[in-house]
């Protein structure tokens, strides 16, 4: 890593703190800023980085390389002294690549699930005594931060799809969790979004692998023009897979991949993990996993089928690490967890309150079918604060569909995050469309709604990608003051 200092311009989000956490540990030198305090920036200040509240070019040391993300806009005043005095300016991908120089690479891809299988992944190497670095883009619960740089030979990562900066990565293994469109205001269209997978998949290094999961279709039909690329494919899942009878075993035979990209002339085999779920108790994290004509027992402590799945794809990175099959499946169950995937906040009354990052259509019916289990016959309600004007308009009626998974569901207005409001667009459009949603546009007073309307045994549960994960408190507390 050449460079020396580092300074992150919005230093306290959850992907860039944990940049800037590897960033420190490799003896680098990290100032950042952010528009408002945090625990990110506490926790930044107390390693070691300058960090500061509010954006200020004073902030930006003449000599360092800036960081930024794509929600930084180029009127940010740090972000302008950069460019004035002709700084080297990187996206934050740039940045962990940097981080990750010399070592086995492993990016987590896919509409939904980077954060937990990335997570279940690096927890299923930590058991098995590999010491991986790590960045994830949410606390881990049980081992600490999304950030660390371990003393072995692998870097775990999510890979963002939501602006192509999944494409600065060359990993040793690429995992696809699923391929569902969404963001369409970076994209354009569908065909761009899937485009950008098998970019991402052209990008493995050779003798790579790409573990992708072949109960989703997206991600199925990118292994299978992987695999005719010449690229090594496992998938894993709970039918067949798309290889029968084309070969089997993590350690296929790699065909020979076109010069120009297109079709290759021989295909290389597809091996398959299958995933059996069995057992009653199923939806609390029970299965079977069949690798290699070996059968392994997987018992997690995380629910919903949805997580044996993400669970099956980490067993499969482990062993392409050299990781036997059983002791793959039994360090994937120390998995407890990460921060604002079905979080426990606390209870009051009776009331469990829960948090979770859902904030596509698929994610949020995943997240209420699995609250329904949870919830062990009482009701299921959710504050739901919708991300991006753009997601809220082209899902509104998916929206709808799957909060009315809940009992009781109010939507609080439109998080914008990078986006600037859009004529006619706000979280009605989803209400307006269920057959029992509420529309509460301050988030605080949905909060206390949401409150109000709980009962003893009930499960409460916030869920989105913004701010919607400071409310918690308020709900715990209006029930407290309630009792």
């Amino acid at each position: 890593m050449a460079e020396s200092s580092f300074h992150l311009i919005g230093a306290g989000g959850a992907g860039m703190s944990v940049v800037a956490h590897l960033l420190l540990a490799r003896g680098a030198a990290v100032s950042g800023s952010d528009a408002r305090a945090s625990a990110a920036l506490d926790a930044l200040a107390a390693a070691g980085a300058d960090v500061h509240v509010g954006h200020d070019p004073a902030h930006v040391p003449a000599s360092a390389t800036v960081v930024v993300s794509t929600a930084v806009r180029e009127s940010n005043p740090e972000l302008a002294l950069a460019r004035a005095r002709g700084q080297r300016v990187i996206h934050r991908s740039q940045a962990l690549a940097l981080v990750g120089e010399g070592l086995d690479f492993v990016a987590v891809a896919g509409a939904h699930g980077k954060t937990t299988t990335s997570a279940m992944i690096a927890t299923t190497l930590i058991e098995a005594g590999l010491d991986p670095s790590y960045a994830i883009g949410g606390s881990v619960l049980g081992v600490g931060s999304g950030g660390h740089l371990g003393s072995g030979t692998v870097l775990v990562a999510e890979a963002d799809e939501s602006d192509g900066s999944f494409l600065n990565y060359s990993p040793s293994i690429a995992v696809v969790t699923n391929i569902e469109v969404d963001h369409i205001d970076h994209w354009g269209t569908p065909e761009a979004f899937h485009r950008a997978f098998e970019d991402f998949a052209g990008r493995i290094v050779p003798g790579g692998l790409l573990v992708a999961c072949a109960d989703d279709p997206g991600a199925a039909a990118l292994a299978g023009a992987a695999a005719a690329r010449g690229i090594r494919v496992v998938t894993y899942g709970t039918g067949d897979g798309i290889g029968a009878g084309a070969g089997s075993g993590t350690n296929a035979g790699t065909g020979t991949g076109a010069p120009d990209g297109g079709h290759a002339a021989t295909v290389a085999p597809v091996a398959h993990a299958r995933l059996t779920i069995g057992g009653p108790d199923a939806a609390g994290g029970r299965g079977t996993l069949a690798v290699d004509g070996e059968e392994a027992e997987l018992r997690l402590g995380v629910g919903g089928d949805h997580n044996l799945l993400n669970a099956a794809a980490a067993v499969v990175v482990a062993c392409e690490l050299g990781v036997p099959l059983s002791a793959a499946a039994a360090g994937v169950g120390a998995f407890r967890g990460t921060g604002r995937r079905f979080e426990a906040r606390g209870e009051r009354a009776g009331v469990r309150v829960v948090d979770d990052y859902a904030h596509h259509p698929t994610e949020v019916a995943a997240t209420l079918r699995a609250a329904r289990v949870s919830a062990g016959g009482g009701r299921v309600l959710v504050l739901f604060q919708p991300h991006l004007f753009s997601r809220t308009r082209a899902f509104a009626e998916q929206f709808a569909a799957a909060l009315d998974l809940a009992d009781v569901a109010v939507v609080s207005d439109i998080y914008a995050a990078r986006e600037d409001p859009e004529p006619g667009v706000d979280s009605s459009l989803i209400t307006a469309r269920m057959d029992s949603g509420e529309w509460v546009p301050d988030r605080f007073d949905a909060a206390r709604r949401i409150a109000d309307l709980a009962r003893d045994g009930d499960l409460v549960i916030t869920m989105g990608a913004g701010d919607v994960t400071e409310l918690p408190e308020t709900i715990l507390e209006r029930l407290g003051a309630a009792s």
